[in-house]
């Protein structure tokens, strides 16, 4: 069969490339006039994005870190919808999650890197297993409330949602196995490790 008349490989190929739209580059360089890579933490999430802008424009900081963690998230979402539309089964949809994450932090427009995946990676696990995401953007959102530090609020609430997954669906419908979300676990830690090193060195900076 030819690779390119495949529809998941048409599928797999086009979430990969709407997910590496790095949005919060776009945003910072168009309204603020700054290369978020080259600032802060050179990071293009939501996080550098505020960071960086608000020292030239506190309020225009607020209105583009807000739209950066939106659409990173909503473009995550978006191509799962596309995907069930389509009728995709159950494995092609876990699938298109992972590479939804994988887009966003090893963006194809930015020579192959990105952001650290959380935004995207809630945005898909919000369609695929909704509760279990919900508790975790909670946990998340008091975490960062709480600690005032973005990386570890992050990843608390990761945590959130594998406990909460493994608790609510001991075995994942249609595929059984939890791989999907160790490999998004994975990924977005993985891109945390600068952030997790000066964490234990107490030299993480708060938002």
């Amino acid at each position: 069969m030819d690779l390119f008349t495949n529809q998941n490989f048409l599928l797999y190929l086009a979430v990969y490339l709407i997910a590496g739209i790095p949005f919060g580059y776009i945003l910072a360089k168009q309204f603020a006039g700054v290369d978020i890579k080259k600032a802060g933490s050179g990071n293009i999430g939501a996080t550098n994005v505020l960071r960086v802008v608000k020292e030239k424009d506190p309020k225009l900081a607020k209105k583009l870190g807000a739209a950066t963690l939106f659409l990173d998230a909503i473009k995550g979402a978006v191509v799962i919808f596309i995907a069930k539309m389509l009728g995709a089964p159950e494995g092609v949809l876990w699938t298109i999650a992972v590479l939804a994450v994988v887009g966003h932090c090893f963006s194809a427009f930015l020579s192959f890197e990105g952001g650290k995946g959380v935004a995207t990676g809630f945005g898909v696990l919000l369609v695929m297993m909704p509760i279990p995401a919900l508790i975790a953007i909670t946990v998340w959102l008091g975490a960062a409330k709480g600690l005032k530090i973005s990386s570890l609020s992050s990843l608390t609430g990761l945590l959130a949602f594998i406990i909460a997954s493994y608790v609510m669906y001991p075995e994942v419908p249609e595929i059984i196995s939890h791989a999907p979300i160790w490999m998004i676990a994975l990924i977005i830690t993985y891109k945390h490790i600068p952030n997790i090193i000066r964490l234990f060195k107490k030299e993480e900076a708060s938002v």
